[in-house]
This record gives C-alpha cells, structure tokens and sequence, in this order.
C-alpha cells in the first residue's frame, strides 16, 4: 500500500454525488446562500425596528391630550341677580264682614267678574233691623224728653221773675224764692241732661242703621273673584278676627311679582331695573318685567337676611296665576359691546404632569406644584407650538357663562383652551 508520504501517492477525489448531497458541491454558491440568509435577518430587524418606531409615536400621539378651544368675542354681558317668589294679583283685597249671622245669599262664585257696589252676599239682618227699630224708638224718647224738659224750664223761669217781684213788694217768703230759683237751674239741667240722651240715642241709631247695612256684602273694586270661602246658610261670627268671605284681584291683565333679595344684592338693585323670570308652568317662555320698588322691612330665615322686591307682571294674555313660584332673574348692569372670555377658560388649567412637561416657572420636573401658587391674577391657557402657555388677564362684569376681559395679553379671536377632551 502506498504511503501517504509517497511522492507517488493522490488523494482520493470524492464522488461528485456525494458533494451534491451534502451541499458541498459549490463554495461559491454556499457564500451566496450565506449573504441571503443574512440579508433576509438584517431585513427582519429593520422591520421590527420600524414598527416599534410607529408602535411608540402611536402609542404617544395617543397619550398627547386633545384640548378644547373657544373664541375670545366682542358681547353685550348682563350682570343679574337672581330671586325666587310668587305672583299675585295687583290690589288683592280680602273681603270680610264686621257683623256676626247666618249667610241668607252668596251671590258670587270662583273666578266671576265683580264691579263696585255688587251685592256679594247678605248676612240675616232681622236683628239688625231689630236693634234699628229699638234705637229708633230711643230717640223719639228722647226727644220727647227734651220738649218736657224744655216746657218745665219755661215754666220754672217764669215762676223764678214773678218771685223777683213778689220779694221785692214782700209779698213772698225768702225761703219759697230760694226754691222758685232752685227750680228753674234743675230744669236748666234737665234739658241739658235731655239733649245729651238724645244725642247718645241718635248715635245709637246710626250705629244700629250701619250694621244693618254691613249685612249687605257689596263689592269693594271691579275685579274677579279668587276665592269664596263660605256656603249660603254658613254661619259667620265676627269677633277678634274678621272673617274673610271672599278674595278679589282687581285686574289679571296686571299682576305683580314679590321675591326676597338676598341682602350681599339688595346694594346692586334699584327700582326701574329690568327684569325677567320664568314658571314651572311654561318653562320656555320668559316673561318680561320691571323692578316696581323695594322694600325696607327685612325678612329673617334662618339668620339669613332677605329684602323683598315687588315686580311688575304683564299678564295681557292670562296665562299666569295669583300663587305661582317664578324664578326671576333681575338684570343690574349692563356692559356692551366688551371682550367675552367664556368663564370655563378660566377655570380650565392642564394637569400637574403636562404643566410639568412643559417646564413651566416654578414647575418642578416631578410635576406636583401647580402654576396657581405663584400666580399674581387671574389667568387662562392658550395653544402654542409648543402646547398649552399661561396668560394673565384682568377681568371684570360676569353673567355667569361669560365674563369681561378688561386687560391683558388677548385679543379678539384669540383660542383659549376651556377644557380637554376625553379619551375613548
């Protein structure tokens, strides 16, 4: 056997199948096998590098929050104040009755028409009459008395001259002219006595003739009748309290609105002021109404101090009534044509972390110290390249939804942020 280190040894050449099977048939071919299968990885990792890429800007985008934005406009604001009461009818008078018996007629009923001088009810009068009757027969007595009284005077006078005479010609006794003249100053007395009886008998009559009259319910306005509180044949008793029979409104058409003003406004409202409320009963219409006056006696609740104020009501076309709740709504300044900042831009401030990000002046990095701590005034937010910027603005009149900007930064059309939107 030849040996390896013969000069005259070959080595085998391997069977070209062989390499065919096990791949090894060409190098230059396995290189670029190689090259392949490292392309097709750098590929991958390229792809998945780029996905993650977006993956995280999504993911970003969608943590960024999306801020609500309003115009800054020129508006009318009202500054108003509001007031709760109830409404009556104008000149609301309660009818009662001043003499005690039985209702012999009630006339009227809920909601009839009434003028002056109608009969309303009638109370049984056969006692008044009968109290007239004795009262009237009083005073003929004591005019009676008078004449008598008047006819002993002059006979008692004339006895009195005669006995002047007669003591003079001692024709009489001293002691029975001492009585002619004790006569005559008793019949003085009697008639004056006489005429004060009379007097006191007339003014008995009259009283007697007035309380037969008040039997007679009669109507003391024009207007319609709210409510009638008694039957026909009801007994009524008129004693410490007058009874009330009947409540009359004079007019509908004209009606007045009481309301309690708390005492931090009572300061801001004046009569002549304009006003509006609305009722339960309509709750889309709004009345309009005038401030009629204001009055000083103070209303305590609680220890809270009201004033009330009486407004006016047009009810031409009758659909309010006497007792409903209304929530008025009194108007004390008005500011025309002003910048119009909406008041939810200043309530509105971004989150401790987003105030934090934007490395705001006394925002430490950790975000847990609000920009109100060293806030000198009101301020509110404004979009920027770089997200929301604080600016400071002076204020002044509000309505409640809008309020004045007075100064500041801002300016008409100007976006301010008033509130961030909810992620879904």
């Amino acid at each position: 056997m030849a040996s390896l280190q013969d000069p005259s040894f070959s080595a085998p050449v391997p069977d070209p199948e062989v390499l065919q099977a096990l791949g090894l048939a060409d190098p230059a071919k396995r290189r670029r096998e190689k090259w392949i299968r490292l392309g097709i990885l750098g590929g991958v990792l390229l792809a998945l590098g780029f996905g993650g890429l977006r993956l995280w800007q999504a993911r970003a985008q969608a943590n960024k929050p999306v801020y609500k934005t309003m115009q800054i406009k020129r508006a009318d604001i009202k500054v108003t104040v509001s007031a709760s009461g109830t409404l009556e009818g104008q000149n609301t008078v309660e009818v009662g009755t001043e003499v005690s018996g039985k209702l012999t007629e009630v006339n009227v009923d809920f909601n009839d028409v009434v003028h002056v001088g109608q009969v309303l009810a009638v109370i049984d009068p056969e006692q008044s009459k009968a109290t007239v009757d004795e009262a009237t027969a009083q005073v003929a007595s004591a005019d009676a008395a008078i004449f008598q009284a008047r006819a002993t005077l002059v006979e008692s006078k004339q006895k009195f001259e005669r006995a002047k005479g007669q003591l003079k010609d001692g024709l009489i006794a001293q002691q029975d002219y001492e009585g002619l003249e004790a006569n005559w100053a008793r019949a003085q007395a009697s008639l004056a006595s006489s005429n004060a009886s009379a007097t006191l008998s007339r003014a008995s009559l009259k009283s007697a003739k007035s309380r037969l009259e008040k039997t007679t319910i009669l109507s003391p306005i024009d207007g319609v009748v709210l409510s009638r509180l008694v039957e026909s044949g009801q007994t009524v008793t008129a004693g410490m309290t007058t009874p009330v029979l009947f409540k009359l409104a004079q007019d509908l058409r004209r009606m007045s609105l009481s309301v309690l003003i708390d005492e931090a406004d009572i300061g801001r409202v004046r009569e002549g002021q304009e006003a509006s409320f609305t009722v339960d009963a309509f709750p889309e219409r709004v009345f309009a109404s005038t401030v009629l006056s204001l009055r000083n006696d103070p209303t305590i609740t609680q220890n809270v101090v009201t004033y009330e104020a009486i407004l006016s009501a047009d009810n031409a076309e009758l659909l309010l009534r006497p007792g409903m709740t209304a929530a008025a709504t009194l108007t004390i300044e008005t500011r025309a044509g002003v910048l119009a900042l909406p008041n939810a831009a200043l309530r509105f401030a971004p989150s401790n972390e987003a105030q934090a990000q934007l490395r705001l002046p006394g925002v430490p990095r950790g975000g847990r110290q609000s920009t109100a701590a060293g806030k000198k005034g009101p301020e509110v937010w404004v979009l920027t390249g770089e997200g929301p910027s604080p600016r400071g603005v002076r204020i002044g009149a509000s309505d409640g939804a809008h309020t004045e900007i007075s100064s500041g930064e801002l300016k008409e059309g100007a976006a301010v942020i008033v509130d961030v939107e909810e992620k879904k």
